[in-house]
């Protein structure tokens, strides 16, 4: 009887953690405008681990060699302002970053969406906004 319930309760905690696997795995994105693109995947870390943060893994490409612009993802964590992560003109940058709520152990709303950067007197053009809920 004993070597049941054990068994019972294994067969919970793994089919449970397997659950947990599921939700925390990776998600394709790609977000795209005229100017610029990033493609890669996305995934929620876990409540102890970077503030339980949206974590964004990609390639921020300069897809107008030729324009004379910049590129760069603009973010923003729920309560917090927009932030800028920058790219490289005429290249393609490798982006590992994690958004998250430094006073919070888990995040819920990250904003994200990749831009070209237009100078000072035209507006920049950027993707359509994302919205990433926990």
């Amino acid at each position: 009887m004993r070597k049941l319930a054990t068994a019972v309760v294994a067969a919970g905690l793994f089919f449970g953690g397997m659950g947990v696997a599921v939700a925390d795995s990776w998600h394709d994105v790609t977000m795209k405008t005229t100017g610029a693109k990033f493609t890669g995947r996305y995934m929620w870390e876990p409540q102890l681990q970077k503030h339980g943060g949206l974590r964004v893994k990609g390639n921020l490409k300069d897809t107008d060699n030729d324009d004379g612009h910049n590129v760069y993802i603009y973010s923003k964590v729920e309560g917090y302002p927009w932030v800028r992560t920058k790219g490289v003109q005429r290249k393609t940058v490798s982006i590992d970053k994690t958004f998250f709520d430094s006073a919070l152990l888990v995040t819920d709303l990250v904003e994200v969406q990749v831009c070209r950067d237009r100078g000072s007197l035209r507006p920049d053009n950027c993707s359509e906004l994302r919205k990433f809920e926990r």
